[in-house]
This record gives structure tokens, C-alpha cells and sequence, in this order.
């Protein structure tokens, strides 16, 4: 799927969630919101923080591998490399039907020399463990 896409991700699943009632947290109106939003317009923090729900996985899972090819340590608005750390830690379902995209990204992380003292070493872990799984 092409995440330029002007669709969003309640288009893409053809499921309308309801607006949530005034005791929603923050983080469950903003997934909403971004249920909403077309995928053309996600930043790395959007991609972040629904694979960190791990919502939406299946549409969101390839462009978030894209942009984490062109730069692993693509910054949200935590740290940099806490897209990646979303993306290492889902689980290995998550990567059914997405195997190519495993691959790929597990070849750049290889190639890819991770600066010591800027990565987490939580960020560090996550990625061995993907790329020993």
C-alpha cells in the first residue's frame, strides 16, 4: 500500500469508530483523530504512536518501514529512534503478511551502525532481539 495515499485508515477498513464520550483520555481521542487523518499526512510521531497501540498495524506497518529505511532513527517527538523502538517491539503476528517489509528492515538495521552513547539502551535491546527473532 502507498502511504501517500489521501485515504485514511477508517476508509481503508471501512469501520467508522463513534466520537469518544467526554471521559476519554487524550491518547484515545488522538488515535481517533488519526483514524481519521490520511496517511499522506502522517509525521513519524502518528506512524509512533498507533504502532505503539498497535493499532492499525497492517495498513500502518509498511510506510512506517519506509520511512524507518530511509532513516532508523526517525524522531517522533521523544527521542530519536522511538519510531523504530514502536516498530521493533511488535509482536511477530504483527508481521504476518508483511515479511518483505521484516526483511528489508532488518537488512538496513544490520547495516546500519547504531551510535552508542545517542541510543537508548532499551532501543538497543529491542533491536538485537528483532533482528535475533
Amino acid at each position: 500500500m502507498d502511504h501517500r495515499t489521501s485515504a485514511t485508515i477508517e476508509q481503508i477498513e471501512g469501520v467508522r469508530e463513534p466520537d469518544p464520550g467526554p471521559e476519554a483520555t487524550a491518547l484515545v481521542r488522538r488515535c481517533l483523530a488519526l483514524r481519521r487523518k490520511p496517511l499522506s499526512a502522517f509525521t513519524t510521531e502518528d506512524f509512533r504512536i498507533m504502532l505503539g497501540q498497535r493499532a492499525a498495524v497492517p495498513i500502518l506497518l509498511p510506510p512506517a518501514v519506509d520511512v524507518l529505511t530511509g532513516d532508523p532513527l526517525a524522531e517522533g517527538d521523544h527521542y530519536p529512534g522511538d519510531l523504530l523502538f514502536a516498530v521493533v517491539r511488535l509482536p511477530d503476528a504483527a508481521w504476518h503478511g508483511a515479511a518483505g517489509h521484516r526483511d528489508r528492515l532488518a537488512e538496513v538495521l544490520r547495516a546500519t551502525k547504531l551510535p552508542g552513547e545517542d541510543i537508548h539502551p532499551d532501543l538497543r535491546r529491542a533491536v538485537t532481539a528483532f533482528l535475533g527473532s
